[in-house]
């Protein structure tokens, strides 16, 4: 893959690589020089590189195995390195994806490199400050040159925020073409039984700091999910965050409750495809469950994706274990129908690819 003048994606952790993909693709197609930079910030293979496997992405140009590290140390680490891989060979534009450090990190680098910087799934608030997440978000868009945009209220914070209109672009959402390519070899059938699941179940995500970073707070998500383990068996692939907080307190001491490890892509939606509930506190799934018709419970007070609420099959229910157990006993009651908002059609790479390639023509 050639490296001159090309188009530089920038991923690190488990959401970008889905998010990534259909843009490398559209892009391949258009054949447009491209170079893969994954800068290690989640480590594990299962949560990695097997990504890659899944999901048919290029190999990576580079891994800069940045690894793990408290938020400031981690974003330091990866603007050295990164500072270092615009300066050897400088990209004619730098793709982020989503808001994890590594999004942040490459946006700064770049814009300081006068190197324009596309942000993908740009727009997105949960207008809770206290989530490092949000802080990436906002200062990504503060100083992209193009944001693709997957929702129409994600346009409206971008408005709201003084954003040049010319700067964003309603695009659809990349994920979800990832997620529409990939649904044919969905087959909950073997990953349920080698988990140990038959009949009903539900999955289960828990790594968000406010959920695990306190006894307090794991303590009322375990009483939760011990509850509805009760009535229908609950698959968690556990997140490293937290996991040692989590199974000193007793997560893993109901019969009904299955931890696994973290599983790849396909094995994972698999699960998700065939669960009659899925209880998160992440991002993506909120809008990978709303298009399969699986009800989610998102254990926050907001959520960025209010989309999925509107036009999904997201609550939002807290941690407060009354009132996720109530959501629970309705949603295993009902059955939903998938749904799509607008542009959620597996277009999405192929429109930000048109249009990546537009703006450099311009700017040649």
């Amino acid at each position: 893959m050639t490296t001159e003048r090309a188009v530089a994606h920038v991923v690190g952790a488990r959401p970008n690589f889905m998010k990534a993909a259909p843009v490398i693709d559209a892009l391949a197609a258009r054949q447009a020089a491209q170079r893969l930079i994954h800068t290690g910030q989640h480590y594990d293979r299962a949560m990695s590189e097997v990504f890659f496997d899944d999901l048919g992405m290029p190999e990576p140009d580079v891994n800069l195995g940045v690894g793990s590290g408290s938020h400031g140390e981690q974003t330091g680490r990866l603007m050295i390195e990164l500072e270092q891989q615009f300066a050897s060979s400088r990209p004619s534009i730098v793709v982020v994806y989503g808001d994890v450090n590594s999004t942040v990190a490459a946006a700064l680098v770049a814009t300081k490199l006068a190197i324009p910087v596309a942000h993908v799934e740009a727009g997105l608030r949960s207008f809770d400050r206290s989530m490092p997440e949000e802080i990436n978000r906002i200062l990504t868009d503060a100083i992209s040159d193009l944001l693709y945009v997957t929702s129409a209220d994600a346009m409206a914070h971008l408005g709201h925020e003084g954003i040049d209109p010319r700067r964003m672009r309603f695009v659809g959402n990349t994920m979800i073409d990832t997620l529409l390519r990939l649904k044919p070899k969905f087959d909950p059938g073997p990953i349920a039984e080698r988990v140990g699941v038959s009949g009903d179940f539900g999955v289960a995500t828990l790594h968000r700091p406010a959920n695990v970073d306190s006894d307090d707070a794991a303590l009322r998500l375990i009483d939760a999910l011990h509850r509805v383990a009760d009535m229908v068996p609950i698959v968690l692939p556990l997140h490293p965050r937290g996991r040692e907080r989590l199974e000193r307190l007793g997560l893993d001491s109901h019969e009904q409750l299955l931890i696994v490890e973290p599983l790849p892509y396909l094995a994972f939606m698999s699960l998700v495809s065939g669960s009659r509930l899925v209880l998160t506190d992440s991002g993506g799934i909120q809008e990978e469950t709303t298009v399969l018709g699986v009800p989610c419970l998102t254990l926050r007070s907001n959520t960025e994706r209010p989309i999925t609420i509107t036009n999904g099959t997201n609550q939002l229910v807290g941690n407060d274990p009354e009132t996720i157990v109530a959501a629970a006993k309705l949603a295993l009651s009902a059955r939903y129908a998938p749904m799509t908002p607008p542009l959620w059609d597996g277009s999405a790479g192929v429109r930000i690819a048109s249009d990546l390639l537009d703006y450099l023509r311009g700017r040649e």
